[in-house]
């Protein structure tokens, strides 16, 4: 052949190879990041397994003896639905079309997704006794994923992650609450488990909640409307930072200025939604864990916090199409440096409400808190309070797994007499006698107040309120109160009354 001819023979194959690229690319069967090796799938559920390959290519999921074909649709999405299966592995999964994947190491167990702002993302190794914990987390049936951060404006397809064995080492930087909660679950259910880390520090609630949710609740429109303000002032207010920024490279200073809120920022409504829970909602799971608050209740949102959070659930559990699944939740903890603007007791009283929901459990947390630290070191007992709820509400295991929880009150002859749910064994008092207890007569003044167990309720009265209407618990930032039941779980916070705080009812 010619030179000239071999020239032009190569020239064409080449750009062929160049116009068959992407198809060529696009032939290859893909699976998102959860599904590869290590991975843990939910027992007892429809489990899905999807991915892309080319338009119209047959695909065969093969697993424990299932054996499922589809084709993939026009836009070379494709999805499968494993049988329900019981715990055990490990074990391998095919994904078979043009190309083949395998799948190694995969056990089936109970799934669940830990997500919030700080006291959710704080590891293990910034945590109690960290080396101690870290040296004993030899679980070869624990496995640990940690969705990367992200913010989206869009959902997304993905995340970046990749499932981890529990060891001494990928254990260190992994969420200590949610390692507590799957070691107290594996201890007792004896099958793998699998959590998926997503949560953001600092982040508020309405970033973890849908456009769409936003969207159709009318309270919740506000957040729409502020995000909107930031974006428009967000040219200007960056000029600002650069101008600020430049000066203090220059001459230096005490603090070094802060990038404002703008386009991409975590606190964006639906941002992280999109980028880090939509993904997931394909992936079969047994329920959730939440730890989040302080970012609302520091900008003085108790109250609209309420809707908020039981949008939120509702909006999670619409997304993933499980039905009710457990929503287990801490409420905050006792903590003395909230600010100005802070509304951290009308927040915990938000959180109780959303157990209005079916299937929800609160993990309460003022007796382990630190007055002085938003992030409190003990999660070891935050995880394994939210691992005894899980038991119950998920497992249906008959245990007292919650601290009383205020149900109702009624009025005597000058006091007060409330009634509580889960009071287990008894109500008693941590230390001495009952304390954090106050009450108010009609000028909505309260006054600290005697408290006694009586008749396995508790009543209430003061020496300064000659006619009491009602009563308040723990209603503190950093309260000092001390009900527990029999079993050592603390009571919530709570206030029989709606007064406002500046308002005689």
């Amino acid at each position: 052949m010619p030179a000239s001819s071999a020239l032009i023979t190569r020239v064409v194959a080449a750009s062929a190879i160049c116009l068959l690229g992407p198809l060529l690319g696009q032939a290859a069967v893909s699976l998102p990041s959860l599904i590869s090796d290590r991975m843990v799938l939910q027992q007892d559920k429809p489990v899905r397994i999807w991915g892309k390959a080319t338009p119209g290519e047959g695909v065969t999921v093969s697993f424990r003896g299932q054996k499922v074909t589809t084709q993939t649709r026009a836009d070379g999405r494709w999805e499968i639905f494993l049988a329900p299966m019981k715990a055990g592995g490990p074990f391998e999964l095919t994904v078979a079309a043009e190309n083949t994947i395998t799948v190694r190491d995969v056990l089936v167990g109970e799934v669940w997704v830990g997500s919030g702002q700080s006291n959710m993302v704080w590891p293990v190794q910034r945590s109690s006794n960290p080396e101690q914990e870290a040296a004993g987390a030899n679980y070869p049936q624990i496995r640990l994923f940690q969705v990367a951060l992200k913010v989206a404006e869009a959902p997304a397809e993905d995340v970046e992650g990749e499932w981890k064995v529990c060891t001494p080492e990928s254990v260190k930087s992994f969420s200590a609450v949610g390692y507590a909660f799957a070691r107290h679950l594996h201890s007792r259910l004896k099958v793998p488990m699998g959590v998926v880390q997503s949560a953001w520090g600092g982040t508020p609630a309405q970033a973890w909640t849908s456009q769409g949710a936003l969207e159709a609740e009318p309270s919740l429109h506000r957040y729409l409307e502020n995000w909107q303000k930031i974006l428009a002032a967000y040219p200007a207010a960056r000029q600002r930072y650069l101008d600020a920024l430049k000066e203090f490279e220059q001459k230096g200073g005490e603090r070094k200025p802060q990038p404002p809120m703008g386009p991409g920022h975590q606190h964006s409504p639906a941002g992280l939604y999109n980028a880090m829970v939509a993904p997931l909602t394909p992936f079969a799971i047994r329920g959730v864990i939440w730890y989040q608050g302080e970012s609302n209740a520091n900008q003085g949102e108790g109250a609209a916090y309420r809707r908020l959070f039981q949008t939120m659930i509702l909006d999670w559990r619409r997304a993933w199409g499980q039905g009710a699944f457990p929503f287990l939740f801490v409420q905050l903890a006792n903590f003395a440096k909230t600010g100005a603007n802070s509304n951290w007791p009308e927040l915990r009283a938000a959180q109780t409400a959303a157990l209005e929901l079916r299937k929800t459990g609160m993990a309460v947390t003022i007796d382990i808190g630190d007055p002085a630290d938003i992030h409190p070191l003990n999660k070891r007992d935050v995880g394994e309070r939210l691992g005894l709820a899980a038991r119950a509400i998920a497992y249906g295991e008959q245990l007292v797994y919650s601290g009383p929880l205020y149900r109702q009150m009624t009025r005597e002859d000058g006091r007060l007499r409330l009634w509580f749910d889960h009071t287990g064994g008894g109500l008693k008092a941590r230390d001495g006698d009952l304390r954090g207890f106050t009450v108010a007569g009609a000028d909505g003044a309260f006054y600290p107040a005697e408290a006694k167990v009586e008749s396995g309720s508790i009543v209430v009265s003061s020496p300064a309120v000659k006619h009491p209407l009602a009563a308040r618990y723990a209603w503190a930032d950093d309260p000092n109160g001390n009900l527990i039941n029999a079993e050592g779980l603390p009571a919530s916070p709570f206030r029989t009354d709606a007064w406002r705080e500046n308002r005689k009812p």
